[in-house]
């Protein structure tokens, strides 16, 4: 695995996306920083992050075999493999909010961001972008629902060794898309969903409220959420939000 160590960057995704139009390289490679100024979520959502004080980093995965209609079972390996190594701290109800929010009880955590390159209906490459909330202590009010490690468990962590032991998770999941075990993946995903098999009210893209159970995930990625009469819906991301 190749490392990068950046200071600052725009954002750690789009860095390793230029340097791998650049440099010819391996099959992981990893940029992380210490802070950047134009950090990105989910559907152009901003990632704010105190200098110095959480993990930023992006992982470039080279990959053969990966049919583009399987890229959900990527996210399910990033997102447990993340889950699996934080469950060493002994963290409130951590789980994985649909599709890709890590969190402590209802406050976020961390987030994942990946954009995939796709040839011939398969994915050639995959940038997985990662931040996790580590040692910050406070938040702005615009984040009412973040929360760090430090916060929670009340100790500092060496960020360096943070790093080094979540790559090592995460690469371990990954043998599990490697060896086509989507079916094991994706129960491991749904075992750690958000208000998995809980009545929850939601509201779907047409602005309807309704009360529902969300039953897991379908290999496409797709929430499952089941009405009250006993049908299910599928829901693909921002089509739902959670009330």
């Amino acid at each position: 695995m190749y490392l990068f160590k950046l200071d600052a960057t725009d954002s750690t995704n789009s860095y390793l996306k230029q340097l791998s139009k650049n440099e010819n390289l391996g099959k992981w490679t990893v940029v992380t920083a210490k802070f950047q100024t134009s950090g990105r979520g989910q559907k152009g959502a901003v990632w704010e992050s105190e200098r110095g004080k959480n993990l930023i980093c992006s992982i470039l995965l080279k990959l053969e075999g990966v049919k583009a209609e399987d890229q959900f079972m990527l996210n399910c390996a990033v997102s447990t493999g993340i889950h699996h190594y934080l469950k060493r701290f002994n963290l409130p109800k951590l789980t994985v909010k649909w599709p890709n929010d890590i969190m402590s009880v209802s406050r976020k955590l961390g987030g994942i961001l990946i954009e995939n390159t796709l040839f011939k209906g398969e994915i050639s490459q995959s940038i997985i972008g990662v931040g996790i909330n580590v040692n910050q202590e406070s938040f702005s009010d615009d984040l009412p629902a973040a929360v760090s490690l430090k916060q929670l468990t009340g100790s500092e962590m060496d960020l360096e060794i943070f790093l080094q032991d979540l790559l090592n998770s995460i690469q371990n999941k990954f043998a599990l898309v490697f060896e086509n075990r989507y079916g094991e993946l994706k129960s491991q995903y749904e075992a750690n969903l958000y208000r998995k098999d809980k009545v929850h009210t939601f509201k779907n893209f047409k602005g309807e409220q309704f009360s529902g159970i969300i039953r897991g995930v379908n290999y496409q990625g797709t929430l499952q959420i089941e009405r009250e009469n006993g049908s299910m819906d599928s829901y693909n991301f921002k089509e739902v939000s959670y009330l």
